[in-house]
């Protein structure tokens, strides 16, 4: 990627200067903020991406939504798109045309749509709530149907050896017990025996068809169905939870490599204008030294210094290329991102810690996943409560047939003994409550710890970047004076570079001074779970720097 510079007329910059004081108004509440005075038009030099359009075309990019908003509902149908970072096919998508001029607003609404992230998480909560929806029926009467046909044939010798054994001799002794023996009476046993064979050959073959209705009807579960449900419920709040987590860190990164990249295109800036101040001050040393005014050293020095002037604006280049290109994939582009909204610093205090910390406790979603985790545990050892109570059930089933025969009933069942031990399970549930209850004092703590940091580094982000202004002015006095010095003959070469070089380590580091007020702001709002009242902050900003690209 490379970068021209060209002036853009005065109408057309629509940022303040640094040095120009706006008077703005901003109560702690996100939704009443007040811009007093409008801040005054300057022209600056901007930065162009060369390798792609410098007009506002709209592009197309594919979304991970499941479901569209309303305001594409009417307009498009689902269909499946093509993901532009990993070229895979996504199903129940659908385009969205995206400008390649993003405000941070603007590029905070696409994050929520493109995020495979978020969608992913939306998946997960989806699931969890279809689970709790299929629980509350358990309790409900189950009505099923019967119905079997079957076809049979046997065919099969059945040994008849022992049974006529046992016959005979169960005869002859009933005869011996009854009759004294006689001589000429006949042995009975083996009259009867003779009548028996010693095998039988059965066969059969047939068919038997049935069908019937049965229902079975749980009227009394001692809770546990509630208890199955109530679980679920929390399951589906902690997945929420964890879904607020990921879609706030999110935004946090979002802002960060968002400014990151207005950051390292400023840089790219100062460079750029760096090495056009040394070419022509490389100009001048090229005549003084023809004229006999410098030496020849003098005029080395000069054209040393704009080489390196030079290495150091296309790596300047090279780095706001990278940064646009991080913005991009976070955005799921397939073109460059061209950030709108300024780096910016309030120089009004921020409100007292407290505050945020307040904020913090009402509003982190790892507390609500902590409170999660607690619901779950208390119906967790709810249900293992219920193993102490009955289970009552009615039941019935008829055949559907000619005669039909049917049987209906009720039935209570307890668990005597068996299967898990209930005082252990109880144990373990009142276990799972206490730890979530001293997980939600550990978590309270680290996010006011947490809290507390971010609001010192905001503060002091704060200070050094106006402890820098008054070293921006002194340096650019300084390089003034230099190269007035050097025309006159009374400076060297080596002194202008040596005052352009503190000049541009000034400004630079007033830059990024922003960049840290703007990345801690972002990092205390999320801390105190409210990531997008870094809006309210920005809006009413009174010192925001020169942006490079402007919404056309």
């Amino acid at each position: 990627m490379k970068f021209i510079l060209s002036a853009l007329p005065t109408a057309m910059m629509t940022v303040a200067v640094m040095s120009v004081p706006v008077m703005t108004y901003a109560s702690t509440d996100a939704d009443s903020i007040e811009v007093s005075d409008d801040v005054t038009p300057v022209a600056v030099t901007q930065i162009i991406d060369a390798d792609s359009p410098t007009d506002n075309d709209k592009l197309t990019v594919a979304p991970f939504h499941t479901v569209p908003n309303p305001q594409h509902a009417e307009s498009q149908a689902l269909s499946t798109l093509i993901d532009p970072i990993t070229h895979k096919a996504v199903n129940n998508s659908y385009a969205l045309d995206v400008s390649s001029f993003l405000s941070l607003e603007q590029a905070q609404k696409l994050l929520v749509q493109v995020s495979p992230k978020i969608a992913a998480n939306q998946a997960a909560i989806a699931a969890s709530e279809y689970q709790t929806d299929a629980l509350r029926t358990i309790d409900n009467p189950l009505v099923f149907a019967r119905v079997s046909a079957s076809a049979y044939h046997l065919d099969e010798d059945i040994d008849l050896s022992s049974l006529r054994s046992g016959i005979v001799n169960e005869v002859n002794n009933g005869v011996d017990n009854i009759v004294p023996p006689t001589a000429d009476l006949p042995d009975f046993g083996e009259l009867v025996g003779e009548r028996i064979p010693d095998s039988y050959n059965l066969k059969r073959s047939g068919s038997t068809s049935g069908a019937g209705l049965g229902v079975v009807w749980p009227i009394y579960t001692a809770g546990r169905t509630d208890a199955l449900t109530g679980a679920s419920d929390a399951r589906t709040q902690e997945a929420m939870a964890d879904s607020v987590l990921d879609k706030n860190e999110l935004y946090n990164t979002l802002i960060e490599r968002y400014f990151k990249a207005q950051l390292a295109i400023i840089a790219a800036y100062l460079r750029e204008d760096a090495y056009d101040t040394l070419q022509q001050t490389d100009h001048m040393a090229e005549r003084l030294f023809e004229e006999g005014f410098i030496s020849r050293v003098d005029r080395l020095e000069a054209q040393s210094a704009l080489a390196d002037a030079k290495s150091e604006s296309v790596n300047a280049n090279n780095d706001a290329r990278l940064a646009m290109i991080a913005l991009q994939r976070l955005l799921r582009t397939d073109y460059r991102i061209k950030p709108t909204t300024p780096l910016f610093v309030s120089s009004r205090p921020l409100p007292d810690v407290s505050y945020f910390q307040d904020l913090a406790l009402n509003n982190h979603p790892g507390l609500q996943k902590v409170a999660a985790k607690r619901a779950q545990a208390q119906q967790l050892h709810a249900l293992s409560d219920t193993g102490y109570k009955p289970t009552v059930l009615l039941y019935g089933y008829g055949q559907v047939e000619k005669d039909p025969s049917w049987v209906a009933g009720i039935s209570a069942s307890w668990k005597l003994w068996g299967g898990l031990d209930k005082a252990a399970s109880l144990a373990s549930s009142s276990a799972k409550i206490r730890q979530a209850d001293l997980s939600e004092i550990e978590v309270s703590d680290n996010l006011l710890l947490l809290v507390e940091k971010n609001w010192h580094d905001v503060n002091n982000a704060q200070s050094r970047y106006q402890a820098l202004q008054s070293n921006v002015d002194l340096a650019a006095e300084v390089l003034r004076l230099r190269r007035l010095g050097l025309q006159e003959g009374v400076n060297t070469t080596v002194d202008v570079v040596q005052a352009q070089t503190q000049s541009l380590k000034a400004r630079t580091e007033q830059a990024q001074a922003a960049n840290d007020y703007v990345q801690s702001l972002a990092a205390l709002m999320q801390s105190c779970g409210t990531p997008l009242a870094f809006n309210a902050y920005l809006n009413a900003a009174d010192i925001q720097l020169p942006t490079l690209y402007t919404e056309q």
